[in-house]
């Protein structure tokens, strides 16, 4: 194989790992684009999820208080 041969292989070969890499970056980009969505959508419902825990124990507070106002009057 002489020279030319030499570096036109050598050239297919870089463009064929050219192209792995270039996939390989696409679909990387891709699971990134859906790792950030899924990370989003469990920031929005772990924040509903505080807002409801806070509500639950605003209402058990409450009860608590009433409890101990009616023990009292009793």
């Amino acid at each position: 194989m002489d020279s030319l041969d030499q570096t036109s292989a050598d050239l297919d070969r870089l463009e064929q790992r050219l192209q792995e890499v270039a996939e390989r970056i696409r679909r990387l980009e891709e699971e990134n684009r859906s790792l950030h969505t899924r990370q989003e959508a469990l920031v929005a419902e772990r924040a509903g999820l505080v807002q409801r825990n806070e509500e639950a124990r605003a209402r058990v507070e409450a009860m608590i208080d009433r409890l101990k106002a009616l023990e009292n009057a009793g």
